[in-house]
């Protein structure tokens, strides 16, 4: 009888972690993976396939335990660069793994959401960018949380004058996240695409491989103001952040 009980209480406890999941951030088949972290954030994966949005645009599918268990110390490892208070005030508090994640049937690595504090991540995305699509998708909450003092205009002239944006990210064709062996004010064919990606772009590398980047900014001018620009804006935000 105390195993009947037991088991009991597990299943009613599980059944409350899947409704308040839902409540919370209204996105169906979430189980949690785990709760305990360093820095407060609260790790889920999708046990089935799910459809989200007015539209119900943004789909991704169940996570694979096997990929799941190799990706989420990844996950974890780069997400522990970010101390808690700084989560808190760009409003991360759930990561979402699930695997082939589209919006309007266009991949993408991450959908970042700041009124549900959640970020979903494609754990199958490129291995190569993986990492560095984590910091990418998380600044896109950043900029979204604190957008006024992220000035697009003020970094568009930071570039040549000859240089122009497309309209939009998903309007142009510069896809290619491979870094330029020659910068000359970008790090990817994707910065190029509109200033936000840009921005998402330089983030990225710094939080990756910040020496790297130290040595092209020593030969690059533009990138160096852009650096400088994120390393000034970012402690707007929050005084101790580093990269």
């Amino acid at each position: 009888m105390k195993y009947i009980i037991c088991i009991i209480l597990i299943f009613n406890i599980s059944a409350v972690n899947a409704n308040e999941i839902f409540n919370l951030l209204k996105i169906p088949n979430l189980e949690i993976y785990t709760t305990i972290s360093s820095n407060g954030l609260k790790y889920l994966y999708a046990k089935n396939n799910f459809k989200i949005g007015l539209k119900k645009n943004i789909s991704c599918d169940r996570s694979k335990k096997n990929e799941l268990n190799k990706k989420y110390p990844i996950i974890e490892k780069n997400l522990n660069k970010y101390e808690a208070d700084f989560l808190i005030k760009n409003n991360l508090k759930f990561i979402i793994m699930c695997e082939n994640l589209s919006v309007s049937l266009i991949n993408t690595g991450g959908v970042p959401n700041i009124l549900k504090r959640s970020l979903i991540l494609d754990i199958n995305f490129n291995q190569e960018h993986f990492e560095r699509m984590i910091h990418h998708e998380f600044f896109h909450m950043i900029q979204a949380k604190h957008y006024k003092i992220f000035d697009e205009a003020l970094w568009s002239k930071f570039n040549k004058a000859s240089f122009k944006y497309a309209e939009c990210s998903t309007c142009s064709d510069r896809i290619d996240l491979s870094l330029y062996k020659n910068t000359d004010g970008f790090l990817t064919e994707y910065s190029k695409s509109i200033p936000s990606e840009d921005m998402a772009e330089t983030f990225s590398f710094l939080m990756t491989n910040k020496e790297l980047i130290k040595k092209k900014i020593k030969n690059d001018l533009i990138l160096n103001k852009k650096v400088k620009y994120l390393e000034k804006t970012l402690k707007l935000i929050d005084n101790n952040f580093t990269f």
